[in-house]
């Protein structure tokens, strides 16, 4: 594969992610998906400030990890691409990044209930879910990572984990490859709503063990039983496979 089919590819890859996180709930018509640029590691693929179920392959820009566009693209980005871009400079691991508002994880992330893993499906969220305020250090603001300081803290709250909530405004995941991340932005809320049914229903609720976690093990995107749900997800945004 050349060059350019490698960026052809990722750009498509961005686009059907957005499609897909918008057509399970996760996105609606705020919040993004980006993916680490193929050949250039010190960039990272996101759409223009567009809704994502609207998003095309045209409309995927380049930026550095300061959140600069790369070349003459002057389309509006989004006000948050520092989440992205300060993610990707603390962790070179990470190869794709979700930023979500979706509402069945903000109670966990203005209470002193913690949300952890209670669905075979939702181990890839990990045994330990941060919460980062950004009040701690900036006072009060619009709840907005707007710029790279925010962003970096935002990124040292997340540390080593996969998921860091924000306090009040979302959650942010971190994937080693981009269907690695759609996969846990998908399952972090339908976790959520399930740990917050089973604490309703009263009595003491069975948290996934560390070790159940581990053995569960991360997404595969070349095992079948992964494609499968890809295509699933695929299919149901009105996409197919390149």
């Amino acid at each position: 594969m050349t060059t350019t089919d490698t960026i052809a590819q990722a750009k498509w890859d961005v686009m059907s992610a957005n499609h897909i996180l918008a057509r399970e709930g996760v996105l609606d018509g705020y919040g993004h998906v980006s993916m680490r640029h193929p050949d250039n590691p010190a960039h990272f693929l996101l759409s223009r400030s567009r809704s994502p179920e609207l998003v095309s392959v045209e409309d995927i820009m380049e930026f550095t990890l300061d959140g600069d566009t790369v070349g003459n693209d002057d389309r509006p980005p989004y006000l948050e691409r520092f989440i992205h871009g300060a993610i990707y400079k603390a962790r070179p691991d990470v190869i794709s990044v979700v930023h979500s508002h979706q509402e069945d994880v903000i109670p966990y992330s203005i209470s002193s209930v913690a949300l952890q893993p209670v669905w075979h499906q939702a181990a890839c969220i990990g045994n330990h879910v941060p919460v980062w305020d950004i009040r701690d250090k900036f006072g009060d603001t619009n709840l907005l990572v707007t710029n790279n300081a925010q962003g970096t803290d935002l990124a040292a709250a997340l540390g080593r984990d996969k998921v860091a909530l924000m306090r009040g405004h979302g959650f942010a995941v971190a994937g080693n490859h981009l269907q690695d991340a759609v996969s846990t932005a998908i399952y972090l809320p339908k976790n959520a709503r399930i740990l917050t049914t089973a604490k309703l229903l009263g009595g003491s609720v069975k948290i996934s063990t560390p070790g159940e976690v581990e053995l569960a093990g991360p997404v595969h995107p070349e095992q079948p039983a992964f494609q499968r749900g890809w295509e699933y997800w695929l299919t149901r945004a009105g996409l197919k496979k390149l």
